[in-house]
This record gives structure tokens, C-alpha cells and sequence, in this order.
């Protein structure tokens, strides 16, 4: 885990790079004008000059970010990853916005409950793949070998068992109550409370997304950014603009008609021009 100074730097990097992007920036004159504005103390101007390096070695960023082990998260190296990857459809945007949120949070101070809700309501939301995902996440300094173990466990159970029942299962309010279980499974600790074991038990077979909204208005655990709808408005108004002078350009040519003859003397070429004919290595 890193000092909570580092985690606000890195929430303002990812957040300028992705409002500066959107004016058409190269991104290594981009990562050269953030790093001016980042506090010297940090270690996070260092690691920009390594991923400047790597960006014109490679032209991405994820290969970088990954020999950065020890500073960027395993699951960081994944989102820059997927939105990275040509036939992807995740978009480089979105993924700084969730990688800024998810600084912030560490900043404030996350809890490893709260880690994992956002991350794997990440990975649902936006289909990054569950496998790749959950391992990286097991990756992370945040989660101890407990939380570990279980993220692994629950990577091949995923699309199985319901979401709801692997977080009742190793929640506070689960081990509360009498049940029957077996020896090994009573030895396991709770990574839940037992508030996140109430409302997963109270949204059992129903929408994933449910559950994390519920945890999200009760408990104040992160909201994920979504996907913007993309605005069609920009392309419109000069489709619409051109309609219209063709539109008034016929009118024209009907009231001439009307009133006794299209004049076409005006589209006449001056006296004694000839006419262009395209030639033989023309484009046209």
C-alpha cells in the first residue's frame, strides 16, 4: 500500500489525462505537462518518466505499468490493459475515470470490502473478463491471504453461484446464525459484515448490479463511472445544414420555372473558355 499523497496524485493524473485527451493532446507531450504539475515528493513523476520511455518504445501503456509492479496495482495494469487491446471495445476514457475513482477511494480510506465491490462491479459492468480479472485482483496489497484464497476460489465459481451467496457465505451476519456446516468451512473467516451479508441475502437471485446498488446507498461504498451515450448531435447539425441549402436551392429553381423558364445562361462559362476535360492520369 502506498501513502495517501501518492494516491491523490495518481487520482489527479488519471483524471487531467482523460479530461485532456478529449482536445486531440499527444499523449507524451501530455505525460510531460502533467508530470510539471505533480508534487516532487512523490514517487508518481519517476514512474512517468518510465512510462514516457515505454510509451515510445511500444506505443501503449500496460507493459510499463506492469514493470511497475511495486508502484501500480495489478489491477490498474489490467484496465489500462483491456482498454488498450485492439479488438477491445473498452474504452481508454472510461478506464482513467475508473482508475481515478479508485484512487480517490484508496485515498480516503478504502477497505478491502469496498476494493472489491468496485473492481468486480467493474469487470461485470463492462465485460473485461472475470478470469484475468479476478487475478489480478488477488494480486493486490490490499487483500491478505484470506481474501486471496477467496479470489481464486470464487474465479471458478463465478457464472456458477450466484454472486449474492459467495459474499452470504463469508459474511458476519452467516456466522452469526445456526446452520449446519461442516468443519472446514466453519474454520473460514468472515471477509464481510454483517451488513453486506443482510443485503446480499436479501438480493439472492437477482441482478448482480442490484446488489452492488444496494451496497452502494446503504454502506457508501464507490460508484463505478458508466458508459456516456454517444451524442449524435455534433454530426447532425451539418447533415441537417446541407439539407436545408439543397432544399432552398430547388425552391429556387421551381419559382424560376413558374414564372416562365429556368434562365440557364447562368451557368454559362465566360466567352471563349473551353471546357476542362479530366485527363487520362486524373483522379477524377
Amino acid at each position: 500500500m502506498l501513502e495517501r499523497e501518492e494516491y491523490v496524485e495518481q487520482a489527479y493524473f488519471f483524471r487531467t489525462l482523460a479530461e485532456r485527451l478529449r482536445q486531440n493532446m499527444s499523449t507524451q507531450d501530455l505525460l510531460v505537462s502533467v508530470r510539471e504539475e505533480l508534487l516532487a515528493t512523490t514517487k508518481l513523476p519517476m514512474a512517468l518518466d518510465f512510462l514516457a520511455g515505454e510509451l515510445r518504445l511500444h506505443g501503449v501503456f500496460a507493459p510499463g505499468m506492469k514493470k511497475l509492479a511495486h508502484y501500480f496495482t495489478p489491477f490498474q495494469t489490467f484496465v489500462v490493459a483491456e482498454a488498450e487491446r485492439e479488438r477491445g471495445k473498452f474504452d481508454l476514457e472510461l478506464a482513467l475515470e475508473i482508475l481515478m475513482r479508485e484512487a480517490s477511494y484508496r485515498a480516503a480510506g478504502a477497505t478491502p470490502q469496498g476494493i472489491f465491490l468496485y473492481e468486480f462491479e467493474s469487470i461485470c459492468r463492462n465485460r473485461l473478463g472475470y478470469d484475468h480479472g479476478l487475478e489480478a485482483m488477488a494480486d493486490d496489497s490490499v487483500f491478505d491471504a484470506g481474501w486471496r484464497e477467496w479470489l481464486l476460489t470464487i474465479r471458478r465459481q463465478i457464472g456458477l453461484v450466484d454472486l449474492a451467496d459467495l459474499i452470504y457465505v463469508r459474511s458476519a451476519h452467516y456466522a452469526s446464525r445456526p446452520h449446519p456446516t461442516d468443519e472446514n468451512e466453519a474454520e473460514k473467516p468472515a471477509l464481510f459484515g454483517s451488513q453486506e451479508g443482510k443485503i446480499a441475502l436479501a438480493n439472492r437471485c437477482r441482478d448482480p448490479l442490484l446488489l452492488f446498488a444496494a451496497l452502494q446507498r446503504h454502506l457508501g461504498y464507490p460508484e463505478i463511472p458508466r458508459r456516456k451515450p454517444f451524442d449524435e448531435t455534433p454530426q447532425v447539425l451539418p447533415t441537417l445544414v446541407r439539407r436545408m441549402e439543397r432544399l432552398e436551392a430547388r425552391l429556387k429553381l421551381l419559382e424560376e420555372e413558374q414564372k416562365g423558364g429556368i434562365d440557364l445562361t447562368k451557368f454559362y462559362g465566360p466567352p471563349g473558355s473551353h471546357p476542362r476535360w479530366p485527363t487520362d492520369d486524373s483522379t477524377e
